[in-house]
């Protein structure tokens, strides 16, 4: 929202805080100054001049010679390229040693042999954007009053020596989307009442507008307030300067004195107005309903627009004429030949306006209103102005009474508080005068016994609807900056949740084993979303994605941390190793209704060496079970190694058969680990990567072993060494599991040391493994009878349920 200083200076005294001021005070009370720029800050030396004499270059088709007087004692000759270049008018001019916009510095020079002591400026290098600049000005330069003064600064011809505050506007506070809206809330600020030029609204007592018109409104739902006004007698025609400037310098370009008008409403009200040519109408009602499927309508852009059940339109003789507060339709909108004008005001369900503004790509200043809400105790008074306006600067005469198709009944907005309440919350120690002298700067009425507020909210103020809401307010007009500062009272804080807890768990241990976090972006490819899946789940779309590289959200955090693989090595840095804790966006329902449910995974993925070579030790480079181990310490750190188990996945297409496993929790999938597919790698332009991706949420669901001490026995341990030889497919996580089971109770480690699958005395499709079974009893000392007795138990569990040989 762009504020005119000297706009919101005709309706506050503002002599005792410059715009710089004023842009700080509003910050300070919550409504965000984006920027305050003066409009002719950067140029200088640019005068008023009058072309006394204009003729052609000679040696040019398009360059004029003209004589300008500028307010010397002898003319400049200027040479000019704008087409609408002619003697007899009043220019912009840029001096010698003139600064116009882009910092550009005009000098003396010659143009085809003829010298130009200046320049005469357009709009647009002044710096006003070209959508803004009326369009008979576009292509050329722009005509300055009759009554400028040649010689003077061209800086109030144009209401350049105005400032313009940007304001950045919350959803929560759609009032200050109009001058009025912002002059209250500036008011408040300096504790005072706004002033509003009261606009006289003259109609035909012999003319009535049911003779013209009337409306009808089908669902009161959809459209609580909608009223008409007829304005007959117009004559189109460009409007007064003053319009024009004040339309430009808030970034609205100029059309005709009917739709300007309807613009500057917009702005001084905030509420959005169509004017429709009465004439072109078929017949004397207009119906505003849903549209029907596949019903037409071309909107003012020329653009034919396929509506369906879910846009709100306005009829006339059962065919749409305006998309409903989004645009209106090329069959009747105003132009040259328009005598009477048919003026909309409404309020419209935000919902279907933001539906319609989205599906179309329809997004305006009127549009964004509707959909962030206006004021409902204006929507009369705005049309009963607009229709003034137009009487006044288009020659025309206001037809007596509205055509209502539905309206609202005003109710009134109470909200209760206490003193008490108010400086418990605050920390301060407001008296009633002080706190009654906030609510009169705010504009609020208010009752107050023995310390008890009842305090009526303004329909202005829609936002405040809650007793938070007031104390907001409270706050705000003290001065947040005065509030004191105190420690909360109470009991501290429970700390870290259980999730919070386990996350900072797997960090420490992910982060001692040496991998490093990084953080990736949740949006992502249609493709890289669907790599790396563990379940089956619809694809969540971004509405407008910037790009298509950030168009939907993620479904997997390994296609991310391959991204971050491949930038790196890119640069040289070969040897990485990553983890990334992040959600997910799992939507299994239908994707445009349903919001996806978002889970916690962990990611990581190791590249390159695990040990540089140097003097003492050979190079190690990364393998599976590097991988394989960091997350067999994770699930032990977090007490879940005897719920883990390990299944082969070979029909993955992101891994590598032979080299990836699934995680089972339980029984139940919840990660897997592997290397990624050489394809895949090749995708990513990666080298050999290893990767895996485990649910956070799962591990936190399930019940881990807690840790218990024990002392270190006094007693030794024994250990035994058993070779078996298996069938290739046995994995070791199965015997590991059976020894487990058969060994009895004093077992307490089991250690894989050797494999062998190929060579003299193994046949094929066998393999040789070795393990160390390490006993120990913390009572007494074990005999051998005691270990033997549990190795044999242990060899016949081997032979007959795994079918090994022991060797």
């Amino acid at each position: 929202m762009l504020v005119s200083y000297k706009w919101l200076s005709e309706m506050l005294d503002l002599t005792k805080a410059t715009p710089q001021e004023l842009g700080d005070k509003m910050s300070l009370t919550g409504i965000e100054v984006e920027s305050v720029t003066h409009l002719a800050d950067g140029l200088k030396k640019l005068v008023v001049g009058f072309v006394k004499e204009c003729i052609p270059h000679a040696d040019s088709d398009h360059l004029s010679i003209c004589q300008v007087d500028v307010g010397k004692s002898e003319p400049y000759q200027i040479v000019c390229g704008a087409p609408n270049i002619k003697a007899g008018i009043k220019v912009i001019v840029a001096l010698p040693g003139a600064r116009i916009a882009g910092n550009t510095k005009i000098k003396k020079g010659k143009m085809r042999g003829v010298a130009s002591l200046g320049m005469i400026c357009s709009l647009q290098e002044l710096g006003f954007a070209e959508a803004v600049v009326p369009k008979e000005f576009t292509d050329g330069i722009y005509y300055l009053p009759e009554e400028a003064v040649i010689g003077d600064e061209v800086y109030s011809y144009l209401d350049m020596d105005d400032s313009a505050i940007e304001l950045a506007i919350t959803p929560n506070r759609a009032d200050a989307l109009s001058m009025r809206g912002v002059a209250f809330e500036v008011g408040a600020i300096l504790h005072q009442a706004p002033k509003f030029k009261e606009v006289v609204l003259k109609e035909e007592a012999n003319d009535s507008v049911s003779d013209y018109i009337s409306v009808k409104v089908e669902d009161e739902i959809n459209t609580p307030i909608y009223k008409m006004r007829i304005i007959k007698n117009v004559k189109i025609a460009p409007s007064p300067l003053w319009l024009q400037k004040r339309l430009m310098i808030e970034g609205i370009r100029p059309i005709n004195n009917v739709v300007d008008v309807t613009n500057y409403i917009l702005l001084l009200f905030g509420q959005p107005l169509h004017a429709f040519d009465y004439n072109k109408f078929k017949d004397k009602v207009i119906v505003v309903r849903r549209a029907r499927n596949d019903e037409k309508l071309i909107t003012l852009d020329e653009v034919e627009r396929k509506l369906s059940a879910e846009n709100l339109v306005i009829t006339n003789n059962n065919k749409p004429v305006a998309l409903a507060g989004v645009m209106g339709g090329e069959n009747t909108q105003i132009d040259t030949n328009t005598t009477t004008v048919a003026l909309e005001a409404a309020l419209f369900d935000p919902q279907l306006i933001r539906r319609t503004s989205k599906k179309f790509n329809l997004h305006s200043e009127s549009s964004m209103r509707f959909e962030k809400g206006i004021n409902k105790e204006t929507v009369g008074k705005a049309c009963d102005v607009a229709a003034a306006m137009i009487a006044e600067l288009a020659s025309g005469k206001v037809v007596s009474g509205v055509a209502v198709g539905s309206d609202f009944v005003q109710e009134k907005k109470i909200i209760g508080i206490k003193l008490e309440h108010i400086n418990n919350s605050l920390g301060t120690a407001l008296t009633v005068d002080e706190v009654n002298e906030i609510f009169k700067a705010l504009g609020f009425t208010y009752t107050v016994l023995e310390h008890d507020y009842s305090v009526n909210i303004p329909l202005r103020r829609w936002d405040i609807k809650i007793v938070a809401d007031l104390l907001e307010e409270v706050a705000r007009i003290y001065g947040y900056d005065r509030l004191p500062s105190t420690l909360p009272n109470g009991a501290v804080a429970n700390g870290l949740t259980a999730k919070q807890r386990l996350v900072r768990k797997m960090k420490e241990m992910l982060e001692g084993a040496g991998v490093s976090e990084v953080i990736s972006y949740a949006l992502t490819t249609k493709e890289k979303a669907r790599q790396f899946r563990m379940n089956e789940s619809n694809l969540t779309h971004l509405a407008w994605p910037m790009s298509e590289e950030r168009s939907v959200l993620r479904l997997n955090l390994v296609s991310g941390l391959l991204d971050n693989i491949h930038f790196n090595t890119a640069r040289k840095l070969k040897s990485l190793a990553i983890y990334e804790f992040g959600r997910v966006f799992i939507n299994t329902n239908n994707p445009l209704k349903d919001l996806p449910k978002e889970e916690v995974h962990l990611g990581f993925a190791l590249t390159g060496l695990w040990q540089e070579k140097d003097w003492q030790t050979s190079k190690d480079e990364i393998n599976f079970f590097h991988l394989k181990g960091i997350l067999e310490e994770l699930f032990r750190a977090v007490g879940v190694e005897r719920l883990i188990t390990y299944e082969v996945w070979n029909d993955s297409e992101e891994l590598h058969p032979g080299q990836a496993a699934k995680i089972l929790l339980n029984g139940e999938i919840v990660g897997f680990l592997g290397q990624v597919h050489p394809m895949m790698a090749k995708k990513y332009d990666i080298f050999k990567t290893y990767v895996a991706e485990l649910s956070v949420d799962a591990l936190l669901l399930v019940n881990k072993s807690s840790l218990v001490f024990t002392a270190v026995s006094k007693f030794p341990e024994v250990t035994r060494d058993i070779a078996i030889l298996v069938k290739e497919n046995v994995s070791n996580q199965d015997l590991v599991q059976l020894i487990q089971s058969a060994s009895g109770r004093f077992l307490r480690k089991v250690e894989l040391f050797d494999v062998y699958a190929a060579g003299d005395n193994i046949e094929k499709g066998q393999k040789s493994m070795a393990y160390t079974l390490t006993f120990s009893n913390s009572e007494t000392t074990l005999t051998d009878e005691e270990v033997n007795a549990a190795m044999k138990k242990v060899e016949k569990a081997l032979v007959e349920k795994a079918h090994a040989q022991i060797r």
